[in-house]
């Protein structure tokens, strides 16, 4: 599991006084195929008009007013494989926005009409704040139906999401699930004996879509979307898909395979995003969690979090006092 002690702390103390961001000093991120244009491997779920292809297909605008969001999905399933994007978040006042890039199961947005009770979920959510904040970035990770425990993570970012496109991927294996932003490894999760059917192991299918989050988005829904700013627009580009298709007879696609370990280098990277970046962390969530989940591995850096799974840097820099919302809901 990404959540290593020492190396956390230690690279903590380090970052704490540096205002430098997180370059992608982690090595390339492993290639993820031709991009597909839209029609090629994606249909659109729901949203009309909101959703809109440009540059002949190759890029997507799904967007959000008072009448109804949009998202579309890939046509084919996957197990395992590299999923990605490149995204740019509408800007302004966003709360109360939720844009998420996750994979589920087909044919649904709910994974649950398939394996009721019993779905897998990997995802980004992209959480939009009042003017003058930045975007919140989450990720999770949902197996076997295991929705109470969400293991959910937060983190700001280093950039702006809003003014330019920046990579979003998921690289899935059999044993391992890695986050990138752009070049730098976000976030590991590794298959463990402890974890046993809540490691997503079924079949499912990339998406992509823009709601309205009021009731939980910004601030535990203190802050809802103003329509008055309306359209919200997310723009997706370069949407590839490079995985174990369901129904071929063989795979041999990288992500089907056992994922070779990081480099040093990557790790290194991930380390100091997560030291300077990562927001929540439910490993530390002693009030949602009194007894941390069995992949976590919690040391001194616990110190770092208040009860709440909250990072006590994080919440200075935003002068926060009170406490925020720790779990999180799906990408549903």
């Amino acid at each position: 599991m990404a959540c290593s002690p020492m190396a956390f702390l230690t690279v903590f103390l380090a970052a704490a006084g540096s205002c430098l961001p997180v370059a992608a000093a982690g090595g390339p991120l492993p290639p993820a195929g031709t991009p597909l244009f839209f029609r090629e491997g994606y249909t659109q779920l729901f949203g009309d008009s909101n959703l809109a292809l440009h540059g002949d297909g190759k890029r997507v605008h799904i967007s959000l007013d008072e009448r109804t969001g949009a998202g579309f999905a890939s046509q084919g399933a996957y197990l395992h494989g590299l999923f990605s994007a490149r995204i740019k978040l509408p800007a302004d006042h966003t709360a109360g926005v939720v844009v998420a890039f996750y994979v589920s199961i087909r044919p649904s947005m709910s994974n649950g009409d398939v394996y009721e009770r019993t779905h897998d979920e990997l995802d980004f959510e992209f959480l939009g704040n009042v003017r003058g904040r930045e975007w919140r970035v989450q990720t999770n990770v949902y197996g076997n139906g295991s929705t109470a425990a969400g293991r959910e993570e937060r983190y700001g970012l280093w950039f702006d999401p809003t003014e330019d496109f920046h990579r979003y991927a998921i690289l899935w294996s059999r044993d391992r699930i890695i986050f990138y932003v752009d070049e730098t490894p976000i976030r590991e999760v590794v298959r463990t004996e402890s974890m046993g059917a809540q490691f997503p192991s079924k079949p499912m299918s990339l998406y992509a879509t823009i709601w309205d989050g009021s009731s939980w988005a910004t601030s535990g829904g203190r802050y809802k979307v103003d329509y008055k700013y309306a359209p919200y627009v997310a723009e997706f580009a370069d949407l590839a898909l490079r995985g174990c298709a369901v129904g071929r007879r063989a795979c041999e696609e990288p992500g089907d395979a056992a994922a070779p370990p990081m480099s040093p280098a990557q790790r290194s990277a991930m380390e100091a995003f997560r030291a300077r970046y990562m927001t929540y962390g439910y490993c530390y969530d002693r009030l949602r969690y009194p007894a941390p989940l069995p992949e976590c591995s919690v040391g001194p850096e616990a110190a770092a979090f208040l009860p709440s799974g909250d990072a006590r840097a994080a919440l200075r820099r935003h002068g926060r006092r009170h406490r925020t919302r720790g779990g999180a809901d799906s990408a549903l």
